[in-house]
């Protein structure tokens, strides 16, 4: 991700067009020159104070449509230099929150034309039924990738703001947003999850409210097939929802393989980008935990971690060495069942992201 740059950075590349046939080969700028410089000084304040308070719910925006934090925060950066560069020129014919959303999708649209969909082991085919087999890594696939809660929700300080991104970020549901085709995608999210009228995401597009209409019906029918229902999740703050992730943690730590048997659901699904296998069922899964990590008591640790309003923890294994080194990142979905999905990432460089630590 390219390096933030300074008003002061700006300001001179903005003003050196304007003045550099006024400065050259004079030790000073004349007044018009200094006058200009100050007033792209001012514009570049007012911008940033205007600008800066929607970065949080931008970046989300480009993560739902994207499926990456990484490709989110470049563009969310490449949005706003976009948007300084032509802020001189918005007319406020719209608010500045629409323009900065405009600028945004359409660098949403032109990178998923360029790089294509992220998806998950799970909606590329049937899952396999041998979990003591070797797995082998497709690094070369662009999996998705979880965001932490602290960059996606808009207003931490907002309870309605939080369960919103919650509803809206859900790995299930970025996931299955990657199976739309990118106009209907941003269809659906700025009609369900932003709540724009018709016209406004027609403008957008440049196209009918008739044809936006359309591409929402054929989006919400694929979603109903590839999202699970809301109704069957468990929040993450209900007690009965913490204490079942005390025990799946304790589990773990405990190498206690009876506990995890019975605190998986029957149909539960486990899946572990970058590896394309996946696997369902709670036998099937332990299975798979047994031949893959051989765990002993102590030999795992779990740390807690929030991420697309779900459950996560940071997994770390023991070394040679006797130190708990970053291992996995688990993404839990849970139903009043018990864990009816886990999404194991063993990208082990989002620990960071995450506030997890080196070791543990």
């Amino acid at each position: 991700m390219p390096a933030e740059r300074t008003t002061s950075d700006r300001t001179s590349d903005r003003t050196s067009d304007r003045t550099s046939d006024r400065t050259s080969g004079a030790a000073t700028p004349d007044p018009e020159s200094r006058a200009a410089t100050t007033t792209a000084a001012a514009d570049d304040r007012e911008f940033l104070d205007r600008a800066d308070p929607y970065r949080r719910e931008l970046l989300a925006h480009c993560y739902r449509m994207l499926g990456s934090v990484h490709d989110a925060e470049d563009l969310v950066q490449e949005t706003y230099l976009r948007a300084w560069k032509a802020y001189a020129r918005f007319e406020g014919r719209s608010s500045l929150r629409t323009w900065l959303y405009r600028i945004a999708t359409n660098a949403c649209l032109t990178a998923i034309d360029q790089r294509g969909n992220r998806p998950m082991p799970s909606g590329l085919g049937a899952p396999s039924d041998e979990p003591e087999r070797p797995v082998v890594a497709s690094p070369e696939v662009p999996w998705l990738e979880p965001v932490p809660d602290a960059v996606a929700v808009a207003d931490p300080a907002d309870p309605a703001a939080i369960v919103a991104a919650r509803e809206s970020t859900r790995l299930a549901f970025v996931a299955a947003l990657q199976h739309l085709p990118a106009r209907q995608r941003v269809v659906l999210i700025l009609r369900d999850v932003l709540k724009w009228r018709a016209a406004e995401v027609a403008e957008l597009l440049g196209t009918s409210t008739a044809a936006v209409n359309s591409a929402l019906q054929r989006a919400r029918e694929r979603l109903e097939q590839d999202a699970p229902a809301r109704d069957e999740l468990v929040e993450p703050t209900d007690p009965s929802a913490r204490e079942l992730l005390d025990r799946y943690a304790r589990a773990f730590e405990d190498a206690d393989i009876a506990s995890l048997i019975e605190l998986f659901k029957q149909d539960a699904v486990w899946e572990m980008p970058p590896f394309p296998e996946w696997f369902a069922g709670a036998e099937t899964i332990v299975r798979l935990i047994i031949a893959q990590c051989g765990p002993e008591p102590g030999e795992l640790r779990m740390l807690p971690a929030a991420a697309n309003g779900q459950p996560a923890f940071g997994m770390y294994r023991r070394d040679e060495e006797g130190v708990h080194r970053p291992y996995q990142l688990q993404v839990v979905s849970i139903t009043a069942e018990g864990v009816a999905h886990v999404s194991a990432f063993f990208d082990t460089t989002l620990f960071p992201l995450f506030g997890l630590p080196e070791s543990a």
